[in-house]
Order: C-alpha cells, then structure tokens, then sequence
C-alpha cells in the first residue's frame, strides 16, 4: 500500500450488496472490519463508496476484417487485483507483436486470417483467466467456515512465504506463460 490508501473491492452476493450500500460510512467500516478482520489495520474512508452488479463476460469473437477487441470490450471479469487492467495490456502487446510480424513479412495485417492469430493466442488465457476470477470472487465471498478457514490459512501462508508471494504476484501480473514482446 501506498500512502497507507488501498482501493477495497468488496463482492458480496445481491442481498447482502443492497443492505450494505444503504448501511451509513460507520456501519459500513464494522461491517468491513468484521469480515477482513485486522489483517488491513484500522479503516477509514477517504472518498465515496459504490455498488454494481458484477458478471463475467467474453467475447464469442475477438476479430473481424479490420476490427479487434481489446480489454474490456473483449472480456469482462471481477474487478480481482487488476486482473482486467493486466489481461488488457496483454492483448494490446499481443495485437502489437501481430500486427508487426505480418508487417515485417509483408501480409496485410487488417484480414481475418492475420487478426486471427490475436484471437488465438489471447482467448484461452482470457477464458482462463476468466473463469479463475469468478471462481476466486465465489470461493472469497463464501460464508462457509471451512472455507473461510481455508481461505484466511491461504492467505498467510502466502503471505508468510517469499517463494509463495513472489509466485503469486508474478501469476497475479500476468508475467507467466506466452507473454508478447512488449511484456518481457
């Protein structure tokens, strides 16, 4: 954290999410210190609070002739570590190292068959990523005691452990697997 100030996103199922929204700035922080516990330190709200309904959303095509989707116009996901904002520029170098090889080899880069290849190398990992975030933002917002458990002895192992953070944020930044050239 930064200055002491952190972003808090807080998912909880539509009940619970319209009875908190309408819960006054004090309410509001019990209610957060119960569920995060000590782990953030003492709260306190620096601007104004808002509520959405989440879902999670990929695009059936990422590319037509002459059009691609990037970002969040092609896939939506909990808004879980900046995991959107990372998949985001992965697809912008991704789109880069595309266009500039058919580039290089002479082919037009705006047909079907060129922006397919984007389409490809971005879509598993999007539809990956995706379906890791919901089930992430399900497995977190669950009131079950063996998985709070679970989840909170996660949480500190990772915590407690170099190795096991390091992993983790690498994972969390999108930095592993086939990552385009702008992103090395």
């Amino acid at each position: 954290m930064q200055n002491n100030i952190a972003s808090i996103v807080w998912t909880e199922n539509i009940q619970n999410a319209s009875t908190i929204s309408k819960m006054t700035d004090n309410e509001y922080l019990g209610a957060l210190h119960k569920r995060f516990g000590d782990f953030l330190g003492q709260l306190k709200l620096t601007g104004k609070r808002s509520s959405f309904p989440l879902s999670l959303s990929i695009a059936e095509k990422y590319v037509t002739n002459n059009f691609a989707v990037i970002g969040d116009a092609a896939h939506g996901y909990h808004p879980i570590a900046g995991q959107g904002l990372n998949a985001g520029f992965r697809d912008v170098a991704a789109l880069v190292d595309v266009i500039t090889s058919a580039r290089d080899r002479g082919e037009n880069f705006s047909l079907l068959n060129v922006l397919n290849r984007y389409q490809e190398w971005r879509r598993f990992d999007n539809q990956t990523l995706g379906f890791a975030t919901d089930n992430f933002n399900k497995f977190f917002s669950s009131y079950n005691p063996l998985l709070r458990s679970v989840r909170n002895y996660g949480m500190k192992i990772i915590e407690g452990s170099g190795y096991g953070k390091r992993a983790f944020m690498k994972q969390a930044a999108g930095l592993n697997g086939d990552l385009p050239t702008l992103m090395r």
